[in-house]
C-alpha cells in the first residue's frame, strides 16, 4: 500500500514534468496549402519548394505567399512574393521576402516592409525584424511610423504593439500639420500620442513657437507638455521664457514656469526673473512671484532693476497712427508734397504692475514703494504706497510719485499730496522743499528744477564764503520755483505772498530745522542692483492727518 501510492505520486510527478516540457516545446510550423511541391536534393536539400498560393499556420500566426522554401525539420521557412504575416485581429506584416524561425518566433522582413498594428499604426521600412515572442518589432536602416495624427522617421526605430510604444534613435522627425519635432533619442506612444522627450529636443510649432528641451514630454494630440530641465520657449514676437519646469499647453495659451525663470521681451526690452511664473498668450498678460525681478535694459549704459513680491505684465492692445508719404509732383517748375496718407495699425503697448516691498535702483535714480505701475505706451511710471526717489543726495517723496521717461531716461518727476525733496548738505543739515504738489526736473540724469505748489514751504541753509552755515531760513509761500546747477542751488523764486525768517544756527531748534513732512529714509535706499532683494525696515513717515489738519489750518488763513 504504501508502495503503490509513492508510484502514483512518482508517476504523477514524472507526468507533470513531461506535460511541461511539452508546453516549453515549440510548436511546429505547419504547410497548409501550396498549389505545387517540389524537392532540389543537390540545392536544397532539406527544404520542401512550394509555389502558388502558399500558406502556413503557426500558433495563432498565418502566413501567406507566393512561393517559400520549407525547412520542416527546422522549424523555419523563407518566403517570397506578396509575403502577408497575420496575427490574430491586431497585426499584420508585409513584405516581398520573409526569413521566418518557428522555434524562436523571429519573422524578418525584408524589402518594401510594411507592419500594420490596429489599422491605426503603420511601420513602414525596407527591413524589419519582429519578435513574435517579446512582440517587438524594430527596423535599422531607416524607417518611418505613422498613426492618426503623427508620421515619425529615423534611423532605428522599436515599436512593441501590446502597449503602442514606440522608441526612436538618430535622426529622428515627427511631423504634424501645425509643427515638426526633431532630436536623436525619443519615445512615443501611438495610443496616447504623448512623446517622451530624453536627448536635446527641438519643436518648431507653426513657425511661431520653438521649444527647447531635452527632458520632459508632450502630447501632440492635446498640445500639453511638461518641460523640464532649463527648458525654453521662444516666440517669433521676441518673447523668450526659460525655466526649470515648464508646463506648457498650447491650446489654450497657457504657461506655469517654476524654477530659476528667465523671461525676454525683446521687442520692450525687458527680462523678467523669478521662481514661480504663470502666463496666458491669448490674452497676452501673465505674472512672477518669488523673487521676482525685472530688468529694463533699452540703454545698455544704465539698467533699471526692480524687484517686488510679485510682478505683473500685460500687452494693452491699441490703434497707432502711421503717416504715409507720397510721391511729390511737378507743377508749374515747382515740386509739390501732398499730404501724406493716414493708416491706423493695431499694435501693443506693455503694461507692467508690481506690488508690494518694490524697489528700484538705476545709476541716475533709486526708489521704494508699496507697489508701483508702468505704461509703456506713454513712459509713465507711477509709484503708490509710501514712495521714495533718490537722485544723487536728493530724496523726493509725496503720496503718490509719478516718473515721466523720455527716450529711456527720466525726465520729470510728479509728486502729488504731501510731496517733499530733500538734499542732505551734511550730516545734520537738509535742505528741503515741500508742499503738496511738486516737480523735479531732470536733464542729464541730475535734477536742475524743482517747482512747487499749494503751501510751499522751504527750510535752507544759506553757507557763507567759508562754508560756514549763516543759520536756518525758513519761508512760506503757495508756490516755490528752484534752479539748480552742477547739483547746488542757484536761485529760487517765490510768489509775491511770501514770509520767511532767518533764524541763526545756534538758536534753532529741531522744530526749525524740519519741516513737519521730513523724514530721511536713507537706510531704505538701494544702492546697487543687488540691493533690490533687500528688505530694510521703512522710515516712520510722519502723521497724514496731522500734516491734512495742518495744511487745512494754512487754508484757512490764507482766505482769511
Amino acid at each position: 500500500m504504501r508502495l503503490g501510492s509513492i508510484s502514483l505520486i512518482l508517476v504523477a510527478w514524472l507526468y507533470s514534468v513531461n506535460g511541461m516540457a511539452q508546453e516549453k516545446a515549440p510548436q511546429m510550423v505547419y504547410l497548409e496549402h501550396s498549389e505545387t511541391l517540389s524537392f532540389d536534393e543537390k540545392r536544397l536539400p532539406d527544404a520542401q519548394i512550394l509555389r502558388g498560393e502558399v500558406r502556413f499556420r503557426h500558433d495563432s500566426a498565418l502566413m501567406y505567399c507566393d512561393s517559400a522554401y520549407f525547412f520542416d525539420k527546422e522549424n523555419s521557412l523563407h518566403a517570397f512574393g506578396h509575403v502577408h504575416l497575420i496575427q490574430g485581429d491586431s497585426i499584420e506584416g508585409f513584405g516581398d521576402v520573409l526569413y521566418y524561425n518557428g522555434n524562436t518566433k523571429m519573422a524578418k522582413f525584408r524589402k518594401r516592409v510594411k507592419l500594420i498594428h490596429n489599422g491605426t499604426t503603420t511601420l513602414t521600412t525596407d527591413s524589419m525584424n519582429y519578435d513574435r515572442m517579446k512582440d517587438i518589432a524594430y527596423y535599422f536602416s531607416g524607417g518611418m511610423i505613422e498613426d492618426t495624427v503623427n508620421t515619425l522617421t529615423s534611423t532605428w526605430g522599436q515599436y512593441t504593439p501590446k502597449n503602442n510604444q514606440a522608441l526612436f534613435s538618430e535622426n529622428v522627425k515627427l511631423v504634424q500639420e501645425k509643427f515638426v519635432l526633431t532630436t536623436d533619442t525619443l519615445c512615443y506612444n501611438t495610443e496616447t500620442y504623448q512623446a517622451d522627450l530624453v536627448s536635446p529636443t527641438t519643436i518648431v510649432y507653426e513657425h511661431e513657437t520653438t521649444i527647447l528641451s531635452s527632458r520632459g514630454w508632450y502630447n501632440t494630440e492635446t498640445e500639453k507638455s511638461m518641460l523640464l530641465d532649463r527648458s525654453k520657449i521662444i516666440h517669433t514676437d521676441g518673447m523668450t521664457l526659460t525655466g526649470d519646469t515648464i508646463y506648457y499647453d498650447k491650446a489654450i495659451g497657457y504657461g506655469k514656469v517654476l524654477g530659476h525663470i528667465e523671461s525676454v521681451d525683446s521687442t520692450n526690452q525687458i527680462t523678467l526673473y523669478g521662481n514661480k511664473s504663470e502666463m496666458w498668450e491669448h490674452d497676452e498678460h501673465g505674472y512672477v512671484t518669488d523673487s521676482a525681478l525685472l530688468v529694463e535694459w533699452s540703454d545698455s549704459t544704465m539698467y533699471t532693476f526692480m524687484h517686488a513680491d510679485t510682478l505683473f505684465t500685460e500687452h494693452i492692445p491699441y490703434q497707432q497712427m502711421q503717416l504715409i508719404a507720397k510721391d511729390s509732383v511737378l507743377v508749374d517748375s515747382v515740386w509739390i508734397l501732398p499730404a501724406p496718407d493716414t493708416l491706423w495699425i493695431d499694435t501693443t503697448y506693455l503694461q507692467i504692475q508690481a506690488y508690494y516691498n518694490v524697489r528700484i535702483f538705476r545709476e541716475d535714480m533709486q526708489a521704494v514703494c508699496d507697489s508701483a505701475h508702468y505704461n509703456g505706451r506713454d513712459s509713465i511710471a507711477t509709484l503708490c504706497g509710501d514712495p521714495v526717489c533718490w537722485n544723487e543726495h536728493n530724496q523726493v517723496s509725496a503720496d503718490t510719485v509719478t516718473i515721466y521717461i523720455k527716450n529711456g531716461s527720466v525726465d520729470y518727476l510728479h509728486g502729488m499730496g504731501n510731496a517733499i525733496a530733500i538734499k542732505q548738505e551734511s550730516a545734520t543739515e537738509y535742505n528741503q522743499l515741500a508742499g503738496k504738489e511738486m516737480f523735479a526736473y531732470v536733464r542729464n540724469n541730475d535734477v536742475y528744477r524743482v517747482d512747487v505748489q499749494g503751501n510751499a514751504e522751504t527750510v535752507f541753509y544759506p553757507q557763507e564764503e567759508d562754508g560756514t552755515y549763516m543759520g536756518v531760513n525758513r519761508t512760506q509761500s503757495s508756490f516755490v520755483k528752484l534752479y539748480l546747477e552742477n547739483r547746488q542751488i542757484e536761485r529760487i523764486l517765490f510768489t509775491s505772498a511770501t514770509t520767511g525768517v532767518m533764524i541763526p544756527t545756534d538758536q534753532a531748534t529741531d522744530e526749525d530745522k524740519y519741516l513737519v513732512t521730513f523724514f530721511w529714509a536713507d537706510q531704505e535706499r538701494p544702492r546697487k542692483p543687488g540691493d533690490v532683494y533687500l528688505h530694510p525696515a521703512r522710515t516712520p513717515r510722519p502723521d497724514a492727518s496731522a500734516i491734512s489738519a495742518s495744511a487745512e489750518e494754512d487754508d484757512e488763513e490764507d482766505e482769511e
